[in-house]
């Protein structure tokens, strides 16, 4: 199960139940791969670290390494052989690191200059096994990871904070809505509102990209404020021009697809392919990599 995804300097990284993916990107390849002559990038699981069950939620690269949020331990953590996970930061409710899911931290915004992480997201400020479910509907909060601050509060399930030409965005996903931040402001105004359960976002171009859930689970949404609404929630991808706050495109899945977890947008790729570890259970190709003085 792919979860949270993310560039790295050699090409991705994928959060699985279990592992964190490395995939790095080959050119050379990419065109044999079938349908051949379509692709222009691949991206082949090479090598994995194995966690065990951590929930893992965003994956973010700072300060040369990969950083997860780890949701089940409630922190946000670094892969380091030979442990598991390192912890690097907790929420200042949390009063010690360990299994339980208490606060269900799941976002992380990362400097635009790619040095440090700067905000994370939770569905609420608690400290005891998923005590973040009785407060899902408004207990969200944005918190400052250098500081601890709490930021903003009574938010819906709050997702994926990302900074962006100086602006911070998130997703206020129980409310279907994207959110803007002016650096310095703590008065958070609606960019966009969409038809389904905003998740996973990534800027490019003067756009953001973001991700929508259509979430039939009713014991986890079914109080949330985007299922009240008369419209049909969608699941899909969709494009606003952050200049205007107006949809520039979108992508729907009308079948096969009922939750987009993460986004991200691949700059100067047009057809990329992702070959994952278990190609028989993808039921997709395999292929190999080896150094051309093999062959």
């Amino acid at each position: 199960q792919a979860m949270g995804v993310c560039r790295t300097p050699a090409g991705l990284a994928v959060g699985c139940r279990q592992m964190i993916w490395q995939l790095p990107a080959d050119r050379a390849i990419a065109p044999s791969l079938s349908p051949e002559r379509e692709h222009d990038i691949a991206f082949l699981a090479r090598t994995g670290h194995l966690t065990g069950p951590l929930m893992v939620h965003d994956l973010a690269w700072a300060g040369e390494e990969l950083w997860l949020v780890n949701t089940l331990f409630n922190c946000l953590a670094t892969c380091s052989s030979p442990w598991s996970f390192v912890p690097r930061w907790q929420p200042p409710f949390i009063a010690q690191i360990g299994p339980g899911d208490h606060c269900h931290l799941n976002g992380l915004a990362v400097a635009e200059d790619g040095g440090a992480p700067l905000w994370a997201t939770a569905l609420a400020e608690t400290d005891r096994p998923n005590g973040w479910r009785e407060r899902k509907a408004r207990g969200g909060c944005l918190i400052h990871v250098p500081t601890g601050d709490i930021a903003l509060r009574g938010l819906a399930m709050p997702h994926s904070p990302r900074l962006y030409q100086g602006r911070l965005l998130l997703l206020n996903s129980g409310e279907g809505s994207m959110l803007g931040l002016e650096s310095g402001s703590r008065q958070p105004f609606i960019l966009a509102t969409l038809p389904g359960f905003t998740r996973g976002l990534d800027c490019f171009a003067g756009h953001a990209f973001i991700g929508l859930s259509r979430i039939r689970e009713t014991a986890v949404f079914g109080d949330l404020p985007v299922r009240q609404t008369n419209q049909e929630l969608r699941c899909g991808l969709a494009i606003i021009d952050l200049a205007s706050g107006e949809l520039a495109g979108f992508l729907w899945f009308h079948s096969g697809v009922e939750e987009i977890f993460s986004v991200c947008v691949l700059p100067g790729w047009r057809n990329p392919v992702i070959l994952g570890p278990d190609t028989q259970t993808d039921q997709t190709q395999t292929a190999w990599l080896v150094p051309p003085a093999s062959l």
